[in-house]
């Protein structure tokens, strides 16, 4: 078994959580837990069989086990992770990964999201399962590209750079920079992905934030502008006539809500 497949749509059911040590008294497990996932974070090299197919421990390497599975662990000595067992969703949309892979930035966020479901499960199960649904989100991103449909996993990166910066002033490369691409490569995976430049994307990306704030909420309409990084009222008129069909008063017309 190489990889999984598991469904994030809504939390999951999070029956143990801990820090475990391991290879202290016997060089190995075997084991299964016959109803149960496991989600491990390693901080040690082993050797790890699951259903016949060996895999590589390392420090910083993540693993998510399914349920039934036998498991046999060979150690090197002392050996310490951070594990949630778990039962996930079965509904919603199917998510592949592979069974164990690297965690390489993000360990120290999943670390931190485990080590808090560690401590909120006795008294809030329900923190508990949030914190370990972030950590199994977090570790489906990190998937690489043959598991995302092709596509370029630095455009992953720049759809979340772009997403937090919207308000910024955002220059192609520095989002190029966030990606850890050139500006060249950048925009190329942009055309290909979106058919878009990059900055036709953020412009959409706004405006469509923009619309939303504008049916959806009564923030001022020169607040919604400089929410979205179009501070210029003039600018943002003319930038909702072209990418929203209508200036921002008509689009919140539009959208208003008869008031109770």
């Amino acid at each position: 078994m190489r990889d999984v497949t598991v469904c994030l749509d809504a939390p999951p059911k999070v029956v143990n959580a801990g820090f475990a040590i391991h290879g202290l008294n016997s060089p190995d497990d075997r084991f299964r837990l016959p109803d149960l996932w496991q989600f491990h974070l390693y901080q040690y090299d082993a050797d790890l069989e699951v259903d016949g197919t060996r895999h590589r421990i390392a420090p910083g390497r993540v693993s998510l086990i399914l349920a039934d599975t036998d498991v046999h662990f060979r150690y090197r000595g002392r050996s310490e992770h951070l594990y949630a067992h778990l039962r996930p969703s079965t509904q919603g949309t199917p998510h592949t990964l592979p069974l164990v892979q690297e965690a390489g930035d993000a360990a120290s966020a999943l670390a931190e999201s485990l080590r808090r479901a560690v401590a909120a499960l006795s008294d809030s199960p329900a923190q508990a399962a949030a914190e370990v649904w972030t950590a199994l989100w977090r570790t489906v991103r990190l998937r690489p590209a043959e598991f995302q449909g092709g596509s370029h996993p630095a455009l992953a990166a720049a759809f979340a750079y772009i997403e937090q910066q919207l308000p910024r002033p955002l220059s192609v490369p520095e989002i190029a920079a966030a990606a850890k691409v050139s500006h060249n490569h950048l925009t190329r995976l942009f055309r290909a992905e979106t058919g878009m430049t990059v900055v036709a994307y953020v412009r959409h990306r706004r405006l469509a934030r923009a619309e939303h704030l504008l049916r959806e909420s009564t923030l001022s309409i020169p607040a919604v502008a400089a929410s979205i990084g179009i501070p210029n009222l003039q600018a943002f008129n003319k930038a909702c006539r072209q990418e929203l069909g209508a200036p921002p008063r008509a689009i919140r017309q539009a959208g208003s809500r008869p008031t109770m």
